[in-house]
């Protein structure tokens, strides 16, 4: 089979690492040490903003102090921590990821969870093979990844933006794409309801399969 020229930039959480249950469950969970009312799904995906502090502002109907917003970022880490033991890949992320390096397309990871944790993580799901480059966050949790895009593209000297797409499920990875150059695909299976997602303008998918066959034309 010929080589795919399209270069897929994967997102982790949300994406291709199902923990929307871990996430919802540390919100609440440090939502709780704070005195906030718990939050549903539905209301988790219509409200949920990067930088994530504006999540917050919608919550308490004011932006969070300094002060308060460490202390419920830590909150959220320590408790999502306890749980992401328990969550696995998407589902068929493993024979998706195989097969499009398989068919000589290029593929990486570009994540906002920390760099430290995402490399053995990645590599205990034994499917760090398949990506020329994994990059997790180095400064501060809570922000965008717009400008760690354009680092991540860059650092892959083969790949041209115009040929990429990042696969997410976030409206912040379509952000992030376009100010890198490059396409993208949202993913429901994550963050985001469907009605926030296409305020993003690009293609919206409700499975990994649909979001690679969709990426791979995009890019064709």
């Amino acid at each position: 089979m010929g080589e795919r020229a399209t270069h897929l930039v994967w997102d982790w959480n949300g994406t291709l690492f199902h923990d929307i249950d871990a996430v919802i469950g540390a919100t609440n969970a440090a939502f709780a040490e704070v005195g906030m009312e718990p939050i549903t799904l539905e209301r988790y995906r219509e409200l949920y903003r990067v930088p994530v502090p504006l999540f917050y502002e919608h919550l308490m109907g004011r932006m969070p102090t300094d002060a308060e917003w460490l202390v419920m970022d830590e909150a959220f880490h320590r408790h999502y921590t306890d749980r992401r033991g328990h969550c696995g890949l998407a589902d068929g992320a493993d024979a998706l990821l195989a097969g499009w390096r398989a068919a000589g397309g290029s593929q990486s990871i570009l994540s906002m969870f920390g760099h430290d944790e995402l490399i053995p993580l990645v590599r205990g799901f034994g499917i760090e093979p398949h990506f020329l480059r994994v990059d997790g966050r180095k400064g501060p949790s809570g922000g965008g990844k717009s400008e760690d895009m354009v680092r991540h593209l860059a650092a892959l000297e083969s790949v041209d933006p115009h040929r990429t797409v990042v696969i997410g499920d976030a409206v912040d990875d379509a952000v992030a794409a376009r100010h890198a150059g490059a396409q993208a695909v949202l993913y429901t299976g994550g963050s985001h309801s469907r009605d926030r997602l296409r305020a993003a303008g690009v293609p919206i998918v409700d499975t990994l399969a649909e979001a690679v066959e969709v990426a791979g034309n995009l890019a064709a």
